[in-house]
């Protein structure tokens, strides 16, 4: 099977990468590096069943020249995190939308089978018990760029199932409610990464507002086995399903425990939102995935705690590389001249 992973130097990314070339596909990334790294890729890169290009879903001619080598693509390429999202709301929607649909247009040209990934975000601020596919999306004003991320990416699931109406492509949608593990950074504002790096530092805790907004975590070593499962049914196209973590947990609580599991020494400190993101940042209380639908489907069960993500995130961190120690000129670019060199 040869694979398309846009975003595939990502968090997400890069694992659904390793765990695609272990089952025995031929993988190609596209991804502009914005937000993905290319010391993400240090397991596969001399995988002889891997590629990469380097370059942007908001290039049709590179989006063609991917997908056209591909039976099959998963569309993670998107703006990721609150913060990045806030300073930079332009530039997101430009990537959700119009980079999704270059996607889209070319997939359902050549026949490849398309897997979309949406976030919970679009669920906005719906503070339901427990989020079902069908619940519905409580936006803010579209002048906040939260809400403008959260509309984006509604619209990018409204096109793929026009798609799938209109020239019955196949695809299908998950939406990924706060999922954690090894590679992932805070820089963007993911709050694991974010409290985990903090303790290790010894550096006080930030929780921004009064910390008992809750969510739901979820491992990536137990959502990228389901994106997969989900790409590869039939039953899947044209819906959308929720992947999300099954324990409920309040960012207060959530520091405290990562301030045992790290043996820290560091304090809490409580940040108005207004510090962190400005003036009119809204937040939600809460939000709890219902994943009735893939339990169905595939039979999925989030089996990792979230303390036992928190020692994961605390090991990579540990390890990890602050430079990429892969130059560019060692990529394998699959053409030179669409080279977008960050």
């Amino acid at each position: 099977m040869r694979s398309l992973v846009t975003g595939g130097a990502g968090f997400i990314g890069s694992h659904l990468v390793e765990y695609l070339l272990a089952r025995g596909d031929s993988v190609l990334v596209l991804d502009d590096l914005s937000t993905g790294s290319l010391s993400n890729m240090s397991a596969v890169r001399d995988h002889p069943r891997f590629k990469l290009v380097v370059g942007t879903i908001l290039d049709p001619a590179v989006v063609f020249e991917c997908v056209s080598q591909s039976d099959r693509v998963f569309h993670l390429a998107a703006a990721v995190g609150v913060k990045l999202i806030v300073e930079h709301p332009l530039t997101s929607l430009r990537a959700n939308i119009h980079g999704t649909e270059n996607v889209l247009m070319v997939c359902a040209e050549t026949g490849a089978t398309l897997l979309l990934a949406s976030t919970s975000e679009i669920y906005g601020k719906n503070e339901s018990d427990s989020l079902s596919e069908e619940s519905d999306r409580v936006l803010g004003s579209p002048l906040k760029s939260r809400w403008s991320y959260a509309a984006a990416k509604g619209i990018d699931e409204a096109f793929a199932h026009a798609y799938w109406t209109e020239f019955a492509l196949p695809v299908s949608i998950v939406r990924l409610f706060n999922t954690v593990g090894p590679r992932q950074k805070g820089r963007y504002g993911m709050v694991v990464p974010n409290l985990v790096g903090q303790a290790l530092r010894g550096d006080p805790l930030t929780v921004f507002g009064n910390g008992k907004q809750t969510r739901c975590f979820s491992s990536v070593t137990d959502i990228v086995p389901a994106i997969v499962a989900i790409a590869e049914s039939t039953e899947a196209y044209g819906k959308a399903y929720n992947l999300g973590g099954a324990d409920e947990i309040s960012i207060l609580d959530l520091a405290e425990l990562t301030i045992r599991e790290t043996g820290s020494a560091s304090e809490i400190k409580l940040v108005p939102y207004e510090n962190a993101y400005g003036d009119g940042y809204e937040d939600m209380r809460r939000r709890v995935p219902d994943n009735s639908l893939a339990h169905e489907l595939i039979g999925f069960v989030p089996r990792t705690r979230i303390d036992a993500m928190v020692r994961m995130v605390a090991q990579s961190l540990n390890t990890a590389v602050d430079r990429d120690d892969w130059t560019m000129a060692q990529a394998r670019p699959q053409r030179s001249s669409n080279l977008a060199v960050r």
